[in-house]
């Protein structure tokens, strides 16, 4: 707690002032917690003193102000599309730093730019715990000559014993092939808090799992009123979860950054409302790195219209990855996107109905 308050004082995050009159003050709180390693191991315990969220008005970013602040002054430039992105360039070299709230990653070919930067924010912000990365947000990183692993097992885990599902058989597919969840408005009802619960807690393992991205965006559709059938649909994602909990992403070392882009959708497959699904995937060189799916918000005419309405969700996509790519010193001339359907295709390509205001080039 002591260490928490001098760390106020260093950094200067405060002021006092006259308390204004018929104001009421917003008090604070401490909150403790322990640090855990990718074992579940303690390795920190640490004291924060926070405002009571529930009485105050939106706060400055003062933190965020602080620490952009003092690396713009130190030769860092700071990213166009990404604003936590910061890069500083030497020559021929250089170091690049993502920010999340009070947490830093950042590395570089020139390991003495990573030691000069390390030195840097341990002498203004005596920042702890340096070292290689191996464990962020619940993403566990293994780092090897081949490449970059990365997995959520340690946090897959967890779900399973929190929700009781260690014990009992395994299946090989998220969902049945044969199976099509709707409302089910005769079914029987289930805890909503439990499900939602699962669902919320389920959701976050998509950044590494792209194998149970369709089937958990479908589940989540009924989180108002779920029923006996949406459980046993989530339940089975945890059963096939237990089977693959080392499932991860792999990232094999290479100098391929070209991107692409695929598209494609479902015609009126809803069962409740007739909407379309769009679902998308991007890859950077030979390696998938981004991916959705989405019901849309309207109900396709054709399937060449559905087909149309996935094609501009991707390309929204890879306009965005392309520029934020350009803030990590990577420039690319024209980006592909593919899509298998013919009248989508024309219409994006603008070779019909030429009195059209809306259309994407690929």
């Amino acid at each position: 707690m002591q260490e928490e308050l001098n760390q106020f004082e260093r950094n200067d995050v405060w002021e006092f002032v006259p308390c204004p009159p018929s104001q009421t003050i917003i008090g604070t709180k401490w909150v403790f917690r322990n640090k855990l390693d990718e074992q579940g191991n303690i390795v920190r315990n640490k004291a924060r003193l926070v405002a009571q969220g529930y009485c105050q008005e939106e706060a400055p970013r003062a933190w965020y102000d602080r620490l952009n602040s003092f690396l713009l002054q130190n030769s860092f430039t700071r990213g166009k599309v990404d604003t936590t992105l910061f890069v500083f360039e030497k020559g021929q070299d250089c170091l690049l730093v993502q920010i999340y709230v009070d947490d830093i990653i950042f590395g570089g070919a020139n390991e003495s730019l990573c030691k000069k930067f390390s030195k840097l924010m341990q002498g203004e912000f005596e920042m702890s715990m340096m070292g290689e990365l191996n464990f962020f947000l619940g993403l566990q990183i293994k780092q090897c000559q081949e490449g970059i692993y990365i997995s959520q097992s340690k946090y897959t885990k967890e779900l399973l014993k929190k929700f009781g599902i260690e014990e009992g058989r395994t299946v090989s597919t998220p969902m049945a092939t044969n199976v099509k969840i709707d409302k089910d408005e005769k079914g029987k009802p289930v805890d909503e808090s439990k499900y939602r619960g699962m669902i919320g807690s389920i959701i976050y393992l998509i950044a590494s799992r792209p194998d149970i991205l369709h089937v958990v965006c479908l589940c989540a559709r009924f989180q108002s009123n779920p029923k006996e059938s949406h459980m046993s649909a989530v339940k089975r994602i945890f059963r096939y979860l237990k089977d693959t909990i080392q499932y991860g992403l792999f990232y094999q070392k290479n100098e391929n950054f070209s991107l692409k882009g695929y598209s494609d959708s479902d015609y009126a497959r809803n069962i409740d409302d007739r909407k379309s699904t769009s679902g998308s995937c991007q890859f950077l060189g030979d390696y998938l790195v981004s991916w959705f799916s989405k019901k849309q918000n309207c109900v396709s005419l054709s399937t060449a219209e559905s087909e149309y309405i996935s094609a501009a969700f991707c390309c929204t996509q890879l306009f965005w990855m392309k520029q934020t790519l350009a803030d990590y010193k990577c420039s690319l001339e024209s980006v592909p996107m593919f899509c298998d359907n013919i009248s989508s295709i024309n219409i994006a390509q603008n070779l019909v109905h030429h009195n059209r205001t809306k259309h994407i080039e690929i």
